[in-house]
């Protein structure tokens, strides 16, 4: 998916909070989220960092909306286990917004290459992430959209299973 506006994806997309991403992102930037399965390193990683720097982004005027592929239970455990409790998110199971935001399932070198192997062992054993269960599709790649006014205005698209964008600067994309 190019930058650009298209309103009418964006109100269907119902949050757990019954508002849509379109409603939350007329009066406010919106970093889209798109997480890996909760059982993958480097969803847990992104999840930590998210926690740690939720108050920064937040400050600027930006609302954290993560798309998942678990159940909406299964994925309250996971956001209170990284203080994300009240976290606003969507169920996506079947990976379709996924697909309608161009992300791709992931091939062999971007979900197993060496890069990953490398920086899945620092996340996951060093740092301690850990692995889990798989919940959800284990191909599908991730990906951060920030949704202004109906429109994307800025995305980052991993090319890896293992990158690690800069959620800040993406927020403040959109900062007046």
């Amino acid at each position: 998916m190019t930058t650009g506006s298209f309103p009418h994806m964006l109100k269907k997309m119902v949050t757990n909070t019954g508002k849509s991403v379109s409603e939350l992102s007329e009066n406010n930037t919106v970093l889209l989220v798109f997480l890996r399965h909760f059982g993958c390193t480097f969803c847990r990683e992104a999840l930590a960092e998210i926690s740690l720097k939720k108050k920064s982004i937040e400050d600027g005027g930006t609302i954290i909306v993560f798309i998942h592929m678990a159940d909406e239970e299964t994925a309250d455990r996971y956001f209170s286990r990284y203080q994300l409790e009240n976290a606003i998110h969507i169920s996506d199971p079947n990976c379709t917004l996924y697909t309608e935001f161009g992300l791709i399932k992931g091939n062999y070198r971007q979900l197993l290459g060496f890069s990953s192997w490398m920086r899945g062992f620092q996340a996951g054993i060093v740092e301690g992430h850990g692995i889990g269960k798989q919940i959800g599709d284990g191909f599908q790649m991730p990906g951060v959209f920030v949704i202004k006014n109906n429109m994307v205005r800025m995305q980052y698209i991993h090319k890896l299973s293992s990158d690690r964008p800069n959620y800040e600067a993406l927020a403040q994309c959109c900062e007046v």
